[in-house]
């Protein structure tokens, strides 16, 4: 008999993890990008010259919302879900599952906060200083591309220890 817990087994919980990582990720990208693009629309209503260097402030929280789904494509291809693999043990699922954790958190935090510092950016835009404005919103990026190496490597090790 299959082996659960809370009444999924491993591939559920493989799969739970790959939706958690799209879903964390994708509800952060979804509330940065708005409030930049808050920000960037007030200032285009005064300006409209300055839509090409507001657009990329406004877009950068849309990323981790992309690792988000990298790493869940990740999952279904590393351990064949995509091609019917139903063989997860729970150990392995609940390992798949933790690995995504750190791009779904990281994810959400990251690109509220990269919403909020590119938000605050636009206004070096909308002053026209010539200071480069995508700088801070780029600092919060680092730790949202160090939690999808982190996934990844996860992953990589998992797939090596379970097999897919």
């Amino acid at each position: 008999m299959n082996e659960t817990l809370l009444g999924l087994g491993g591939v559920q919980w493989a799969l739970f993890g790959a939706g958690a990582a799209a879903i964390l990720a994708g509800i952060g990208s979804a509330i940065g990008i708005t409030a930049a693009a808050q920000t960037a629309s007030g200032i285009l209503s005064e300006d409209d010259t300055k839509f090409g260097q507001l657009l990329p402030l406004a877009a950068m929280p849309g990323t981790q919302g992309i690792y988000g789904f990298i790493v869940a494509v990740l999952v279904m291809v590393f351990f064949d879900i995509l091609g019917g693999n139903t063989q997860l043990t729970l150990q392995a699922g609940l390992a798949i599952f933790l690995a995504c954790l750190p791009t779904g958190f990281l994810g959400l935090v990251t690109a509220i906060y990269q919403g909020r510092t590119a938000a605050g950016a636009a206004g070096i835009v909308a002053a026209g200083k010539r200071a480069p404005a995508l700088v801070f919103p780029a600092l919060v990026e680092t730790y949202a591309i160090f939690a999808l190496i982190v996934t990844i490597l996860m992953l990589i090790g998992l797939q090596a220890g379970f097999g897919g």
